[in-house]
């Protein structure tokens, strides 16, 4: 089934050939309309690909011209908390390195352990605490599933944002992301409990991708936006609706910093 989905998505390339893919997470589609001259497939169109029950999550393949380079983006992702699955991404991220990709952007929707870090904010993730109980590798028979996760997120994609940011003069806040399984918002407790072992944010995805990428061998970067500071931190009860609202603000923002990425050839270098 990849092979088969590997040779129909080239095809509807039509000769475009992209070695970076990224992610984007709830309500951050507003990366989508920075694409030029867009190729858009739909993921029913593509077998093994998902179909995402998550509002805001337009399930689709977009690949173009982001500020002259070759991108594809995938606008919507499969969640642990929808099946139960950790592995849910794995079929999509083979294809992905199946057509040549060998960088991977992951973006997210969090939630802010850190005063310091209000909702708008943008985070470069700099590790991740896997607190979910679960692993996309759990059934692998081979010994390729021993990976080393020491250097996950990959310090030449992170120079090269960090780079943008400060280039285009944005606040990026750097820190360790906790994946959670959800679908249920994180309690008090627990995010008094993430603070204490070194989160800065807290989410409900990213983590499996970024196993599963370095399992295939792609480079890997990710950032947060920051949506809400976490449960008990502001006295307000938590929200999807919060999320879908507060993403392309700070979407907007990692958009510009991508686009410096991508526009002053960056992750050349």
């Amino acid at each position: 089934m990849t092979q088969k989905t590997v040779d129909h998505l080239i095809e509807r390339l039509d000769g475009l050939a992209p070695s970076t893919a990224m992610v984007l997470g709830s309500g951050l589609g507003v990366l989508v309309d920075r694409i030029e001259n867009s190729i858009r497939v739909p993921y029913a169109d593509l077998p093994g690909f998902p179909s995402s029950g998550v509002s805001g999550h337009a399930g689709e393949v977009v690949a173009g011209l982001f500020a002259g380079t070759p991108v594809l983006m995938l606008s919507g992702r499969a969640h642990y908390y929808e099946h139960g699955n950790a592995a849910a991404m794995r079929p999509v991220l083979e294809v992905l390195a199946g057509i040549g990709i060998t960088k991977l952007i992951l973006t997210n929707a969090a939630g802010s352990v850190d005063p310091e870090m209000p909702p708008g904010s943008i985070m470069l993730l700099t590790d991740h605490i896997n607190f979910s109980g679960s692993n996309p590798l759990i059934g692998e028979p081979s010994d390729r599933r021993f990976v080393g996760l020491t250097e996950a997120y990959d310090a030449g994609i992170r120079k090269a944002i960090e780079h943008a940011a400060k280039a285009t003069g944005i606040a990026l806040h750097k820190g360790v992301y906790m994946w959670f399984s959800g679908p249920c918002f994180e309690t008090p407790a627990e995010i008094r409990m993430a603070r204490i072992m070194g989160a800065n944010a807290v989410g409900m995805s990213t983590v499996p991708e970024v196993i599963l990428a370095r399992f295939l061998g792609l480079r890997v970067a990710a950032c947060s936006v920051i949506t809400n500071l976490a449960a008990g931190m502001t006295g307000a009860e938590l929200s999807h609706q919060e999320t879908k609202d507060m993403a392309p603000v700070g979407g907007s923002r990692l958009a510009t910093v991508l686009q410096c990425v991508f526009r002053d050839r960056l992750l050349e270098s």
